[in-house]
């Protein structure tokens, strides 16, 4: 069977600019992998044709002939999902078309009843490495759809949904793909290759605003690490990557598992190896020597969900009084050369513009490195979600496309969701300023980091400053806006 697994090109300019950032989708390299011998399958991350999809989907479809196409989406994603879902159904109409990811398996239900549902023939909720293959064995005749956990699919034009199935074990996932069956190529994070790994599953914390618990409910589960340092290898020597992400939801939660990956990392004497991950503030605030150990494995970057500078925020968040542990999480990154990024979260109902320049004030104050900062989200199926539509606080309620954490969604008690969406540029732009790059990125990147320093940032901020003498900050905004606003437009899939 000829099988095309596709991701969706939207993207978001959350830290950098959205087209110094490319990451390949682990998701369906991960699919692939975990299908049975004998098929021929090809990956296609459609953030690397961003600027020519119709014109590649047609000639890919053309000589490829796929007989099932996978498609995966974010919830934020979806609407361009299904114009491409339309588009390939257009051009290959005999070929089934399956949906997974977040968004199908908290929103099937609503898919299913929606005009969206005639361009899927199937949708792939949780986990999919053993629904789809099942899936294809039983489009070959030898398994039935009707009796695969977790997979819905169509009798006679209706969705029929499967119960949910359990929770995989993780030591029977083979490692993803990351050979030429990858169409696409060419991810980087500004100059430097990257690839991602993912060593474990799922999270424990209880952040109401999270839907990761209906992915995979409130667990966490982990891969061997003898399977994990596999793919690391293949990574480093096969890739000749060394710029990787580890997409674990909260890789800490297990410090000793933690300890045991950084010795097989330090084992095996990895030159330049530099690994990103995200994790929470408590564990990395009371952990130092697990910390310690990081650094020394090659840890560089550390992303941590500090959310917010105010308690009642924090609490609201479900996330209790962190404040403390965020201060001394940075101070034990610090200590052992590990940047710090601090995901911020603005737009809570007692936020006002004061409170919102105070946020971007205590990233600051805290002394972290790179500021990942987002408007509060009402994503679909979260607690958060259910408390902000009860007060009356959610304005757009479901127009997905904005889910991205770029767009307000929500109003305050002090401010509409446009006067949101401004104090949170505004305030950024007159607290953070320019980005000024740490002392470990500078070393661990000198040509970019000093172009960036000496010659782009200098360039574009005279620039700046004129148009800010010349239009005002309202000026600047307008133009900012503008840019988000066509920055997920793909003119030739208009129609679809």
């Amino acid at each position: 069977m000829k099988i095309l697994l596709m991701s969706m090109p939207d993207i978001t300019p959350v830290v950098l600019h959205e087209s110094a950032v490319h990451m390949p989708n682990l998701g369906i390299a991960s699919i692939a992998a975990n299908l049975d011998q004998g098929h021929e399958i090809h990956l296609v991350d459609l953030v690397r044709k961003r600027r020519s999809i119709k014109k590649y989907l047609k000639r890919l479809v053309m000589q490829f002939k796929p007989d099932l196409i996978g498609l995966s989406s974010m919830t934020w994603q979806f609407d361009t999902c299904v114009r491409i879902a339309h588009l390939l159904k257009t051009l290959r109409p005999e070929a089934k078309i399956v949906l997974g990811g977040y968004h199908a398996t908290l929103m099937y239900k609503e898919i299913a009843a929606s005009p969206d549902a005639r361009w899927f023939d199937y949708m792939v909720r949780g986990e999919g490495e053993t629904i789809v293959r099942r899936l294809v064995r039983a489009l070959e005749g030898t398994d039935q759809a009707e009796r695969i956990p977790g997979l819905s699919y169509k009798l006679a034009g209706i969705f029929h949904h499967n119960p949910r199935g359990k929770n995989l074990d993780l030591s029977e996932i083979k490692p993803p793909v990351r050979d030429k069956r990858r169409l696409t190529w060419g991810y980087h994070i500004v100059t430097q290759k990257v690839e991602v790994l993912e060593t474990s599953r799922g999270c424990t914390r209880s952040c109401n605003f999270c839907c990761m618990r209906h992915m995979y409910g409130r667990s966490f589960r982990t891969y061997p690490i003898e399977r994990v340092l596999a793919d690391l290898d293949n990574i480093y020597y096969e890739r000749k990557t060394r710029w990787v992400f580890l997409s674990d939801d909260n890789i800490v939660l297990n410090v000793q598992r933690v300890k045991q990956l950084c010795d097989g990392i330090i084992a095996r004497q990895y030159k330049g190896l530099m690994l990103t991950v995200q994790a929470d503030c408590l564990t990395i605030a009371a952990n130092e020597e697990m910390v310690a150990k990081m650094a020394q494995a090659g840890f560089r970057i550390v992303f941590l969900g500090i959310e917010n500078g105010s308690k009642k925020n924090l609490s609201q968040a479900g996330k209790g009084d962190i404040v403390a542990a965020s201060k001394q999480a940075i101070a034990n990154c610090h200590k052992h050369g590990i940047m710090a990024m601090a995901g911020l979260i603005f737009g809570f109902p007692d936020d006002d513009a004061d409170s919102i320049r105070e946020n971007y004030e205590f990233f600051l104050e805290i002394g972290a490195d790179v500021p990942y900062c987002q408007v509060l989200t009402p994503y679909p199926k979260t607690g958060m979600r259910q408390q902000l539509i009860d007060a009356g606080m959610v304005v757009n309620i479901d127009d997905y496309k904005r889910y991205n954490g770029l767009w307000a969604n929500v109003r305050t008690k002090h401010l509409s969701m446009e006067e949101l969406q401004f104090q949170f540029w505004l305030q950024r732009e007159q607290v953070l300023g320019w980005w000024n790059p740490p002392q470990l990125l500078r070393q661990e990147g000198r040509f970019w980091t000093s172009l960036w320093r000496f010659a782009v940032k200098p360039l574009i901020k005279r620039s700046y400053e004129r148009k800010l003498r010349k239009n005002g900050w309202k000026g600047l905004y307008a133009e900012a806006e503008a840019h988000w606003r066509g920055m997920n437009h793909f003119p030739d899939l208009e129609g679809y």
